[in-house]
């Protein structure tokens, strides 16, 4: 039975960025035969209006499963609880941890609100529609019935995704378009009922450099034109540098550190981040040596013991200290904060 959701009404302040989505404890958990897999365990951010969020880390820290968990479509067995406040376009904000995963009113929030461009373009969509017919269902599954507006706003966002010959392409298939038009195609349906906020969870995956360049600018074009928040997810450092306003680095289900892009790349606190950050290649000539490599793997978080999640990888571990619970965040300036017992002191 779908719970009763809180609203209640704000006033966005001149004086910061216009608030979306904040998201309080968030936690999603499968319960398996082998154990309780707490995929994501306890985070908490914001999504501000016209600001990029980058969610950065390696594969297997729960990413995707964040992104999933907003949208109320994790996969069962899955169990989210925790807080995540939607500020609504009418001043309301609603707990979309506490609607039914499909009630109406997290359905209408779903693709029209709140859009997402999942990971694969290849297989996203059906090889036996039209990328017309795909575009214009994303339309009509929240009420819209004119088939002409459909029709014309759908040649409008294949025009403005940078597709060439829009009014063709809209009426052809998806095996007729190549990788970077499918994406371009994906990014246009998912502007189709022009969303506040827009998830995209790693969207140039096996895309060539050129056009994963193309598709940050159009991302950052169409945020520009539209105010909408953006969440970035992906592991790829290059890209938040050139993207992403704030940026949460996220390891085995927590957030480790989170800041402005500048507080990340400037002044990296973690070892985890730090890691992150000098197996990065530089093309300035200055690096010398072999690129750093971060010893084990992210593992699997089956019954974790509570403690620092990089701790058996982590080259300043302390004994008694970094295996003894999870460390609290802590704000070392403003905006800018850590979870390590190296900023205890």
């Amino acid at each position: 039975m779908e719970r009763q959701a809180v609203t209640r009404q704000t006033v966005a302040t001149s004086r910061e960025p216009e608030l979306l989505l904040e998201v309080r404890d968030l936690r999603t958990y499968f319960k398996l035969d082998e154990g309780q897999l707490k995929a994501v365990d306890g985070v908490s951010f914001n999504i501000h209006r016209n600001r990029v969020l980058g969610v950065v880390g390696e594969s297997g820290c729960g990413k995707s499963v964040t992104a999933q968990s907003i949208l109320r479509i994790v996969p069962k067995p899955g169990v989210v609880q925790g807080e995540m406040l939607w500020h609504g376009r009418r001043g309301e904000v609603i707990d979309l941890g506490a609607l039914a995963p499909e009630g109406e009113q997290m359905r209408s929030i779903r693709g029209n609100d709140i859009a997402m461009i999942f990971q694969e373009p290849m297989t996203a969509f059906s090889p036996v529609h039209t990328v017309g017919n795909q575009l214009m269902e994303a339309y009509f599954v929240h009420g819209k019935t004119d088939d002409i507006e459909a029709r014309e706003r759908a040649v409008e966002l294949l025009g403005l995704v940078g597709i060439p010959a829009a009014e063709r392409r809209v009426d052809e298939y998806t095996f007729q378009l190549s990788g970077g038009m499918r994406q371009r195609a994906m990014i246009a349906m998912a502007m189709m009922n022009s969303p506040q906020m827009l998830i995209a969870d790693e969207p140039t995956t096996a895309l060539d450099v050129t056009i994963q360049a193309e598709i940050l600018r159009l991302i950052r074009r169409v945020q520009a034109e539209t105010g909408m928040g953006v969440m970035y997810i992906t592991h790829d450092l290059g890209v938040v540098a050139n993207l992403a306003d704030d940026v949460a680095v996220m390891y085995r289900g927590k957030i480790v550190e989170r800041g402005t892009s500048r507080h990340i790349f400037k002044n990296a606190l973690h070892p985890y981040t730090k890691a992150l950050m000098e197996s990065i290649p530089s093309f300035s000539g200055r690096r010398r040596g072999p690129l750093k490599s971060i010893p084990g793997t992210v593992g699997i978080p089956i019954d974790p013991p509570d403690e620092c999640p990089f701790s058996n990888r982590c080259e300043f571990f302390i004994p008694g200290r970094c295996d003894q619970r999870m460390p609290p965040e802590i704000e070392v300036e403003l905006g800018h904060s850590v979870a390590c017992v190296l900023y205890e002191d």
